[in-house]
């Protein structure tokens, strides 16, 4: 198996699409010539040109509109947002325009988009660009949520969600880019990974721990450390949340009796109260505690990196939830 970066899986997805398929095309802020402000776009334009690699101005509003329109007449744009707090200027776009087309036409019209960048907290980039919004686009019928945290679901949940009829956003852990997973090196390029099916990082007996995206890496460091104490944590990536994989989640939970949900974004209408719902209905006579959440605090994100850290989830917390549920302080 190769060893990749989540950027890389990521720029493997997209030219394997794109050289499979001439309908595909990229189109965002500097994802041509600059090769992308994540250099996830790094070298499609000299591979396709600028045809398929189209820079725009800085005008999300506009282009993810120009992407919608191509998308109904039968091109499968992949419009990138420098990061998804932008994508909050766009969204008339997505929420009135992509997701509800299909239904609005009476099926005369699929939107076959995907609209991905980073998302979440990076590293001291301030309250206006480190907002997990997932739970914006996961309350919206009509689209697609994915969140993957590895390099090789990168690289399989793109590549589906390029080749789905239907509206994607896909949000990429802003500070994941760098991160290394083993991918195989398929020999037909068609290592896809199904949009809707979660994946269990680590095999546990003593509770679950459900996160996505970065906090998947958070909940694997706090199931190493509860190891030491005889703890053995079941950590289950959702990787899409919205369909989101209610049956892998529910068996998961049943068979450990416990379960702790860390997310990044905020505690108020966060996508973690729509899983602990999901559970409790599914696993009420299993669960042997309520459910814990970890968020991060209810605050916008401040810039001074020792208060960023105190307001993001860290290993420290999840640990603590675990103890909580277990009655163990």
């Amino acid at each position: 198996m190769a060893v990749i970066s989540y950027r890389e899986a990521l720029n493997q997805a997209m030219r394997e699409e794109m050289e499979r398929d001439p309908n595909v095309f990229v189109m965002g802020e500097e994802v041509g010539h600059y090769n992308g402000a994540y250099k996830v776009t790094q070298g499609l334009l000299q591979r396709f040109s600028e045809r398929r690699i189209v820079d725009a101005p800085i005008a999300e509003m506009g282009f993810a509109g120009i992407g919608v329109g191509a998308a109904m007449v039968g091109l499968r744009p992949i419009i990138e947002f420098m990061t998804f707090n932008f994508s909050l200027v766009a969204i008339d776009q997505i929420v009135n325009n992509a997701a509800k087309i299909y239904q609005m036409s009476g099926g005369q019209y699929n939107i076959p988009i995907v609209f991905r960048g980073p998302s979440g907290p990076a590293v001291q980039v301030g309250s206006q660009h480190s907002q997990a919004l997932e739970s914006y686009y996961a309350h919206v019928p009509g689209l697609k949520v994915v969140m993957p945290s590895t390099a090789l679901d990168a690289k399989g949940l793109l590549k589906s969600a390029i080749r789905d009829d239907n509206p994607v956003v896909f949000m990429e852990g802003e500070t994941l880019y760098n991160t290394t997973w083993e991918v195989p090196e398929s020999a037909t390029g068609d290592d896809l990974i199904p949009i809707g099916v979660a994946d269990i990082k680590r095999e546990g007996k003593d509770i679950t721990l459900i996160a996505w995206s970065k906090m998947v890496w958070t909940c694997l460091d706090a199931a190493k450390q509860l190891a030491e104490e005889g703890i053995e944590c079941e950590v289950v990536d959702p990787r899409t949340l919205r369909p989101l994989d209610v049956d892998t989640l529910a068996a998961s939970v049943n068979k450990t009796g416990r379960c702790v949900i860390v997310e990044v974004g905020w505690p108020v209408a966060g996508f973690g109260a729509e899983v602990a719902y999901q559970m409790q209905r599914h696993c009420m006579d299993a669960l042997d505690a309520p459910i814990e959440r970890v968020t991060s605090d209810d605050v916008p994100m401040p810039y001074a990196k020792n208060l960023e850290d105190e307001v993001q989830p860290q290993v420290h917390d999840v640990v603590a939830a675990v103890k909580r549920a277990l009655y163990l302080e």
